[in-house]
């Protein structure tokens, strides 16, 4: 069973992925359909740190395989640690195939002294107010890093468009729920709304045959 802190619930295993599933279908019928149509959900969990938060940037408004091409190209170069990516400034960044605002971005990253070890033992609120003080991590960067590199249980990233595409499908909405809405809908998934966004990624997989996250 994961551990329960001051930061909440951490999902550290298969089987605390299954307990949220198996809970947010107890509460939803429109979950439970979801939960069958998806089938097992991933647990997704990759280490924490530089490399994880510089992917994510990475991902930022790309498509899956854009991102995973050009982090491909960083982890051969070694460009996966702050140091590295100092000293291959502008150039080598964009021999990598980052953009000029990416490059900006990993350079700032790479200069912020973020400490990683610290951020395990902070609420998930700091975690966002840390990350998001770094030149471009948004609220989206942020909460995608709390939940698949810290395991937070109880984190969701309603700006996502395909959580929203995937919620617009589980619920029969009109149309594609706004940021704001979602992270209403998403009250509802409490305690467990890092499961709810493993649920709609993977419906969003199946249902569109593409993947919605780096």
């Amino acid at each position: 069973m994961g551990a329960i802190t001051v930061t909440g619930r951490i999902i550290e295993t298969q089987a605390d992925v299954d307990e949220g599933a198996a809970w947010l279908a107890a509460q939803d019928p429109a979950l439970a359909r979801a939960v069958d149509i998806a089938g097992p959900l991933p647990l997704r969990r990759r280490p924490d740190g530089f490399a994880a938060l510089l992917n994510a940037i990475i991902g930022q408004q790309v498509s899956t395989a854009s991102a995973n091409a050009i982090w491909q190209r960083l982890d051969a170069g070694g460009l996966t640690a702050p140091a590295a990516v100092l000293a291959a400034r502008e150039e080598g960044l964009r021999s990598a195939g980052l953009s000029r605002q990416k490059i900006s971005y990993a350079l700032a990253l790479a200069e912020a002294g973020i400490d990683y070890d610290q951020l395990r033992s902070v609420s998930d609120a700091d975690v966002i107010a840390q990350l998001t003080a770094v030149k471009g991590i948004g609220v989206w960067t942020a909460e995608i890093y709390a939940m698949f590199a810290l395991g937070r249980a109880d984190v969701f990233a309603p700006g996502d468009l395909a959580l929203q595409e995937a919620a617009r499908m589980i619920f029969d909405l009109p149309e594609r729920p706004k940021e704001r809405a979602l992270r209403e809908m998403a009250e509802e998934w409490r305690p467990w709304r890092a499961v709810a966004a493993r649920l709609f990624f993977t419906y969003y997989r199946v249902a569109k045959g593409r993947e919605g996250i780096t």
